[in-house]
């Protein structure tokens, strides 16, 4: 059992970083997407594509992607000897994932909000929440790599 574990351990770990990739990907991108959509004419043809294109990320890429991060994630977490459960990097990260999700969350409510043409936050707020999912990334890879505390 141990011997299956050890091997599969260097594919789980890989999948988690290629699932989190593409999850990375849409959470920076869908709020740019907002961006430009607010700025359209509402019920505009332009208007409609960005509601499309918005689905199709979020649906097709982003949920399936979070799903497998968080599924690759849990499983790296039970392997015996992966994760120091009394390190604070551990703990600091879960908290960055879980924000990173509920993030993926709010994302979703306002597409929703696009599609009822019920656009409730500024241009420049999505400028702003754009940003977040950047300095998440960061502060994560800093501490799986680095492990400060």
């Amino acid at each position: 059992m141990i011997g299956w574990i050890s091997g599969a351990y260097p594919w789980i770990k890989s999948f988690h970083i290629v699932s989190m990739v593409a999850w990375m990907a849409g959470l920076l991108y869908l709020p740019r997407l907002y961006v430009y959509h607010s700025m359209a004419p509402v019920k505009s043809d332009l208007s409609e594509t960005f509601k499309v294109m918005e689905r199709r990320l979020l649906r097709g890429i982003m949920t399936p992607a979070m799903l497998a991060t968080w599924g690759f994630g849990l499983l790296l977490m039970g392997m015996p000897g992966v994760v120091d459960w009394r390190m604070g990097w551990i703990w600091a990260k879960l908290a960055l994932v879980g924000a990173l999700t509920v993030f993926h969350i709010a994302l979703a409510r306002w597409r929703r909000n696009f599609l009822a043409n019920q656009i409730r936050h500024s241009t420049r707020f999505f400028r702003l929440v754009n940003e977040l999912p950047t300095l998440a990334l960061i502060a994560i890879i800093i501490l799986v790599v680095v492990k400060p505390f």
